[in-house]
């Protein structure tokens, strides 16, 4: 593919070069390389130092004058948002919450009060930082909601998807490490931490109070208990749940892989038969042994 490519340049490993007829960029890790040229090419970032005439800003708000709001964007009392950062249509920036410099938050982003966010932090549409956390007291007459009264706090270039949201402590701050990414659609709960450099991908669930490392991955669809603890450099595989506190690194999985149905009913059926067959086993071993 690469003889025959008419691409007027590409991005190769040294081993790769000399098969290539047009223009080569040779890089250790072409797939890096190529993250950080695509970044060249990137516009959505750039502010313009613009306010629109339908955003609403209270008087008591700090805004950098090198930032851009959007048109409706709304940005609440004592507010801070950085040199450089862009407010998409429609977000809005809840009161006291403040943004560091370089900031992009797309169209309809809902930061709530009393968040701290950092510097180079995306937040893409749809996304909502500091909302309740899903504390309630059971009492005779229904649920009795707990104020939540915690913040949230982001740290720097951290990028956040679409549709995810992130709930606010309820009584100290949920923490989001420096350089963690997280895919659409996943649910951190309230006071979780999150450590540098760790990776979330879509639909997966935190429960409250969970700790996890640094360079941790977990895959789509992934679940985590509340109030356990995840070691560093651990990977968690696609719809496992964790279910307790995982003290060393590694890959980790639950669940079974896909089968076609005919062959998944009966590995279920068999499935509910194990603990008749182990304890017919161990009456079996017994005898033997007499």
């Amino acid at each position: 593919d690469l003889s025959n490519s008419k691409a007027s340049a590409v991005i190769v490993a040294a081993n790769m070069a000399e098969h290539c007829p047009t223009n080569v960029l040779v890089a250790d890790n072409p797939y890096l390389a190529y993250a950080r040229v695509s970044q060249l090419f990137d516009q959505s970032r750039s502010a313009k130092g613009t306010i629109h005439p339908a955003a609403v800003i209270s008087l008591s708000a700090t805004v950098a004058s090198s930032a851009s709001i959007g048109a409706n964007a709304v940005i609440g009392d004592n507010a801070v948002i950085g040199a450089n950062c862009s407010i998409g249509p429609g977000a809005v920036i809840g009161d006291g919450s403040e943004l560091g410099e370089d900031c992009l938050l797309h169209a309809n982003v809902t930061v709530y009060h009393g968040v701290s966010i950092g510097s180079r932090v995306i937040l893409h549409s749809g996304c909502v930082i500091g909302s309740d956390g899903f504390g309630f007291a059971p009492s005779p007459e229904g649920y009795v909601k707990i104020a939540q009264l915690g913040g949230v706090k982001i740290g720097n270039d951290v990028e956040i998807g679409a549709g995810t949201t992130i709930d606010r402590g309820a009584l100290d701050d949920t923490l989001i490490g420096n350089g963690v990414i997280i895919d659409n659609q996943v649910q951190v709960a309230h006071n979780v931490q999150i450590g540098e450099n760790t990776a979330i991908a879509g639909k997966a669930g935190i429960a409250g109070s969970t700790k996890i490392g640094r360079q941790c991955t977990l895959a789509g669809g992934a679940g985590l208990v509340g109030h356990i603890t995840i070691a560093d450099k651990v990977h968690v595989t696609a719809h496992t749940v964790v279910s307790k506190s995982i003290t060393q690194s590694g890959s980790y999985s639950s669940g079974t892989s896909m089968q076609e149905t005919s062959a998944w009913r009966k590995s279920a059926v068999r499935i509910s038969q194990l603990d008749d067959i182990a304890r017919r086993l161990q009456r079996l071993e017994k005898s033997l042994k007499k």
